[in-house]
């Protein structure tokens, strides 16, 4: 846990202990399911644990507030996020039933209550205006993210930035921000996380911020 403590020192022993075993309970699972590469799965820590964190890094979510993690897979951002902030409601869907089942029985083995998973697609979801962000990696392009997203998201803020989506990304982003509906630009911020996280991994990553 050396890049989690070097980039996020104050949290606390209990934070890291769960940190800690999510790389043998992925490593376990992995045998079973195949939710994480296996180049991915030996430099889980860098690869999903600190890229999620990136989120954490530009983000507070205040206690009690609900997040949706949009295709989570096998749980990233999405558990992640709920260890570094467990007074926040996280609801975590995958319409792929099998890495549902990891995400539950690893935040069973991690006594995460404050986590939700649910088989489910996005267009699925009954929870109208409920949810204060979404966070989603590697799941759509943005324009697809705000048009299954705007359904869920309350109208009524209590953080900093307005509710919305907040997605990890990579590549050029130009395109994506340019499909978006209107001048896509006046309601995005994007965040270069190479220059906070200074490995070679997260050079053209990106949190991007999309009001919603």
């Amino acid at each position: 846990m050396q890049l989690l403590k070097q980039y996020f020192p104050d949290l606390s022993p209990e934070q890291l202990e769960r940190f800690a075993q999510l790389s043998p309970l992925y490593a376990d699972w992995n045998t079973k399911i195949n939710v994480v590469s296996r180049q991915d799965i030996e430099n889980l820590e860098e690869r999903h644990i600190l890229h999620s964190l990136a989120i954490a890094h530009y983000f507070s979510f205040k206690p009690g507030a609900k997040i949706l993690d949009l295709g989570t897979g096998g749980g990233f951002p999405g558990i992640p996020l709920a260890i570094f902030f467990p007074e926040t409601d996280f609801t975590l869907v995958d319409s792929i039933g099998k890495k549902i089942t990891v995400v539950k029985e690893i935040a069973d083995a991690l006594k995460l209550k404050n986590v939700i998973a649910k088989h489910a697609r996005a267009e699925e979801l009954k929870q109208a205006a409920y949810f204060d962000f979404v966070v989603t990696r590697a799941v759509a392009p943005l324009d697809k993210l705000l048009q299954w997203s705007q359904k869920l998201i309350k109208k009524k803020h209590q953080h900093a930035y307005p509710n919305g989506i907040i997605a990890l990304k990579g590549g050029k982003m130009d395109g994506e921000i340019a499909a978006l509906p209107g001048d896509g630009f006046d309601y995005t911020e994007i965040f270069q996380i190479h220059k906070h996280f200074n490995l070679p991994f997260f050079e053209e990553k990106w949190v991007v911020y999309l009001q919603g």
